[in-house]
């Protein structure tokens, strides 16, 4: 079997999430019960300004954030609400929705083309 390349794993997790425009996210955001997680790293939101609203957990603690029986556990992970991901452009984050798909959130999708994409469609971001 051959070995994937990150494209790869990136190509079938967006076939198996749902990949959502910066539109839809915004009206999503409006219903008031979507949580939007900013799972790119610390710098990075400095250097790219951030998605108003948006609660940062960096991907490398997400599954720590998201297990509901670890001590690390963040009260922005709740299957019970609508969960949006995003990172710079929609690699991490279709990789971090498949994740939390198999740890059973069953309505979480991601930013297709992640905050580049968002402030490509003119949407507002904050320093």
């Amino acid at each position: 079997m051959a070995a994937k390349t990150a494209a790869d794993l990136v190509r079938e997790a967006k076939q198996q999430v749902e990949n959502l425009t910066p539109q839809q996210v915004k009206e999503e955001l409006a219903t008031g019960n979507t949580t939007l997680i900013d799972i790119r790293e610390s710098e990075e939101l400095t250097q790219n300004g951030i998605i108003p609203g948006s609660v940062h957990a960096p991907r490398g603690m997400l599954e720590f954030y998201a297990d509901a029986s670890l001590p690390y556990h963040k009260p922005a992970f709740d299957k019970e609400k609508r969960i949006i991901l995003h990172c710079a452009s929609g690699g991490r984050s279709a990789l971090a929705a498949q994740t939390l798909q198999q740890m059973g959130y069953e309505n979480v999708a991601h930013l297709d083309g992640g905050i580049k994409a968002w402030k490509e469609t003119g949407l507002p971001v904050s320093a």
